[in-house]
């Protein structure tokens, strides 16, 4: 493999960092919005929530990405790739996301809420004081596990043309004949980027640990 070959796996790492790291931040605040209308039981909002995430789990992500890029346009919308695949991406995420932060909260003891109601505490607060602190810590390791297949999902995006590291790695054997070096440096670029999300749980987890002990 050449200088060149490393840097173009690099730029496709960045794209693959870039998309994920979009993805994560939305789809987040998305899945944690939709796991409160659910648990909060909104009126007509509950339901179509429940098809809406039963739905988007239910499908594919390649199948999700094509419907997008190819079956849009004839409703009059257009998406580049890049588009379409982070607005895949946060669809998928968001309705993963939605049931990680939905069984936090359907383990939160009913009982805190209602003694937060008795003393006057409004939705809101309630909501920033006792629930999410809460299941912010209970929802950590789903939802660290997801932002970690997300990153792995990326190469699905290749369908509609967006180079990511592993479709570099592919072009780069297909073109030098040797697949096995590009998937290696792809490898070890993935390698690290999972690591910095479990490390990343594993502070924030240590972090409230020491919180909660000192409270």
């Amino acid at each position: 493999m050449s200088t060149a070959d490393v840097l173009t796996i690099f730029s496709g790492a960045w794209t693959t960092l870039l998309l994920s790291l979009a993805g994560i931040a939305l789809g987040l605040p998305l899945g944690l919005g939709l796991a409160l209308i659910r648990w909060a039981r909104v009126p007509l909002l509950n339901p179509l929530v429940a098809v809406y995430v039963s739905l988007l789990r239910a499908t594919p992500l390649v199948t999700l990405v094509l419907l997008l890029f190819f079956a849009l346009p004839s409703a009059g919308i257009s998406l580049g790739p890049v588009t379409a695949g982070l607005l895949a991406l946060t669809l998928n995420t968001s309705a993963f996301n939605c049931e990680v932060w939905r069984a936090a909260l359907l383990d939160l003891p009913k009982d805190q809420i209602e003694a937060a109601q008795s003393v006057g505490m409004g939705r809101v607060l309630r909501l920033r004081r006792i629930v999410l602190p809460q299941i912010a810590r209970t929802a950590l390791p789903g939802l660290i596990n997801e932002m970690s297949l997300l990153i792995k999902l990326t190469p699905v995006l290749a369908v509609v043309g967006v180079v990511d590291i592993t479709r570099a790695a592919v072009r780069i054997g297909a073109q030098t004949y040797e697949p096995l070096p590009p998937f290696l440096v792809a490898l070890a670029i993935y390698m690290p980027i999972v690591f910095t999300l479990v490390s990343v749980q594993r502070w924030v987890e240590r972090r409230m640990a020491r919180r909660e002990a000192a409270a």
